[in-house]
Parts: structure tokens; C-alpha cells; sequence
């Protein structure tokens, strides 16, 4: 087995665990970020730009979230969870690029949480059919 296997075999839990994370945050910051704001108006005298956050969380996803289907896909060969990942991650993207374009503040709400929960599925089905194949990724 070559280095990056070895590399990619040995990440796959904490990249899928990672990912499915920050879309988890995704979907929180998306659904609760509004109602937080409002409660705590009159404490915070400084304002934290909402498309900031949401912008930052997708940077990150993007690219774990990649690795960690992508590696998964070298482990056990399913593409299924590859396309739904990566469908998810499309439009978690459009829903940042096409926000007031295309749709308004509920399109990307409803982009958000469908983008979210499709990586949220496709990374814990990864995680699932490398433990059920017994492929060294999960330990």
C-alpha cells in the first residue's frame, strides 16, 4: 500500500467525523444565528457579520468534506456517497453564491439545511460502509 493510502486509510474517520460536523454547525448557524442575535441585542455592542460565519464554515467543509468522500470512495468503492456528497456541497455553494439572485433569505435557508443534511448522509454512510466492509479506515 502506498504512503498516501496509508494516509488516506488512517484520516478517513476523523475527515467524515469533521465534515458531517461542520455541517451540522452549518445547519445551527443558519437556522439559530437569527434568533441569537435578536436575544442578545442588547448585549453586545459589536455586530458579527452573519455571511462572514457562514462563508468561513463553508471554506472549511469544502475541502475536508472532499477529502473525506473522495477517500472514502478509495476505501470501499461506492460512488453513491461520493454524488451525494458532493451534490450536498453544490449547494451549500449556491446558496452562498446565488443568495439574493436567485432566491431569497428562505431559498438559502432551505438550500442550506437540504445541502447540509445530504453531506451529513453521505459521510455517515461512508463511515458506515467502511466499518460493515471492515476496512482498516475505521478503527
Amino acid at each position: 500500500m502506498s504512503q498516501f493510502n496509508q494516509m488516506s486509510v488512517k484520516s478517513q474517520l476523523r475527515t467524515d467525523r469533521y465534515a458531517a460536523t461542520l455541517s451540522f454547525i452549518c445547519v445551527l448557524h443558519c437556522l439559530l444565528a437569527p434568533s441569537f442575535f435578536i436575544l442578545t441585542s442588547g448585549f453586545f455592542a459589536l455586530s458579527i457579520d452573519n455571511e462572514f460565519i457562514h462563508n468561513f464554515i463553508l471554506l472549511l467543509a469544502i475541502p475536508i468534506s472532499a477529502y473525506a468522500l473522495i477517500s472514502g470512495y478509495r476505501n470501499h468503492k461506492t460512488l453513491n456517497f461520493l454524488y451525494i456528497g458532493f451534490a450536498g456541497l453544490l449547494m451549500l455553494i449556491s446558496a452562498v453564491l446565488f443568495n439574493g439572485i436567485l432566491f431569497e433569505e428562505f431559498g438559502e435557508k432551505a438550500l442550506t439545511f437540504l445541502g447540509s443534511a445530504l453531506v451529513i448522509y453521505a459521510h455517515f454512510s461512508n463511515y458506515q460502509t467502511c466499518k460493515s466492509i471492515d476496512c482498516s479506515c475505521h478503527e
